[in-house]
């Protein structure tokens, strides 16, 4: 099944962050990713509990951006893995990279991870310098590891069409689910888009 997976960011959160993440847990997401890179380590973490208390509310699964000595559940980056390797993460049991070629994603399936996240695919304003990679990196991706691959980068409910038909296993969105309406509607007409069942 095609999966929807929100990626936090508060400074583009345009309301109450925690409004927002209960507004998004409840409209059934497939999974929360909480990352906010302008935290201190302390308020991430503050942070990340709350979140956690949230998803674990609606049922939804939640990963943490880094930090795999106090979660289960993280999401790293690929320096962040080669830094802290998979054999002293013995306290997490679900762990996520963010890759951004080919020889990433393959080497973070080496290293064991459960899932990559590969961007990004379209333009964002989110790296408005850098020029997106493209659906066919995305297919290469794909074709090159076993595990599942989310894509991320610029999707929304008009191209995340294109996303499904490249191979990928979903699609992170993080600027749409912070700043759309409705939450409730924007995971319908995402899954519309996607062609896939609501259930």
């Amino acid at each position: 099944m095609f999966k929807i997976i929100c990626v936090t960011d508060r400074k583009s959160c345009k309301e109450d962050f925690l409004t927002r993440i209960e507004k998004i847990a409840s409209a059934k997401p497939d999974r929360i990713i909480f990352r906010d890179k302008k935290c201190s380590d302390e308020g991430y973490t503050k942070f990340a509990f709350k979140v956690l208390d949230i998803s674990d509310k609606y049922d939804v699964p939640c990963s943490i951006y880094f930090h795999p000595e106090i979660f289960s559940n993280v999401h790293m980056t690929m320096p962040m893995l080669q830094h802290f390797p998979l054999s002293e993460m013995n306290f997490c049991h679900f762990i996520g990279a963010s890759v951004h070629s080919v020889e990433e994603a393959v080497e973070a399936e080496n290293m064991g991870v459960d899932y990559v996240m590969a961007g990004h695919i379209f333009a964002t304003q989110c790296k408005p310098d850098l020029a997106p990679r493209g659906l066919d990196f995305l297919r290469e991706v794909c074709e090159s590891v076993k595990i599942p691959v989310y894509a991320i980068g610029g999707i929304n409910p008009q191209n995340i069409s294109q996303i499904a038909q490249s191979g990928a296993d979903g699609a992170c969105i993080m600027s749409g689910f912070m700043a759309c309406e409705n939450p409730a509607e924007y995971i319908k007409d995402l899954r519309k888009g996607a062609e896939i069942s609501e259930f």
